[in-house]
């Protein structure tokens, strides 16, 4: 296995791993009925690097190399749900030299131009969703852990009127479930 430092540093390394994708537009979240779509430019290529530099230039967002590495990590397995402190960890073992505070900015920055959707489960805990099409979520409280719910499966009543000067930008649904007893 490559480590992503390795192919950070090195273009041939990079060109080697890419051109073993197999050249096909991908959207970077496969497993989803409801999708937002890929980015009109048409760059997707199969290959996770070029299609995370491609995904990171639509939204207006310079291709850093720690925002690479994180867009990678974060992008490249499909729809997740991740805290900072797991995608760090997962950084650390990439061997991609970034600080947690780089991993809080980052998932900030992907989160404020639509990459990514924040998800709040406790008042001191959030988790950043790869799959930013509208839907909701089971919170599993033993396993800490998000499993996705198709918009359609959740009937919402009338929503309330916001304050004078304010309009909704999402509703939510996280229903937290713990194992039955008995």
């Amino acid at each position: 296995m490559i480590a992503i430092a390795t192919i950070l540093q090195s273009p041939s390394q990079r060109a080697m791993w890419c051109s073993m994708a197999e050249p096909r537009p991908v959207s970077l979240s496969q497993n989803v009925q409801q999708r937002v779509p890929p980015p009109a430019r048409g760059d997707l290529t199969g290959c996770p690097w070029h299609d995370v530099k491609a995904k990171l230039r639509e939204v207006g967002l310079r291709p850093t190399r720690q925002r690479m590495a994180l867009g990678w990590l974060l992008f490249a397995k499909g729809d997740r749900h991740v805290t900072a402190e797991m995608l760090y960890e997962e950084a650390t073992r990439a061997k991609v030299p970034v600080s947690l505070a780089t991993v809080y900015n980052t998932l900030h920055q992907f989160t404020e131009v639509g990459l990514l959707r924040q998800v709040s489960v406790d008042g001191s805990k959030s988790y950043f969703d790869t799959n930013n099409s509208q839907h909701h979520h089971f919170f599993i409280e033993d396993k800490n852990d998000l499993l996705d719910i198709p918009a359609a499966d959740v009937l919402l009543g009338k929503a309330p009127a916001p304050p004078e000067g304010y309009e909704i930008a999402r509703i939510d649904v996280v229903v937290r479930l713990r194992r039955k007893q008995g």
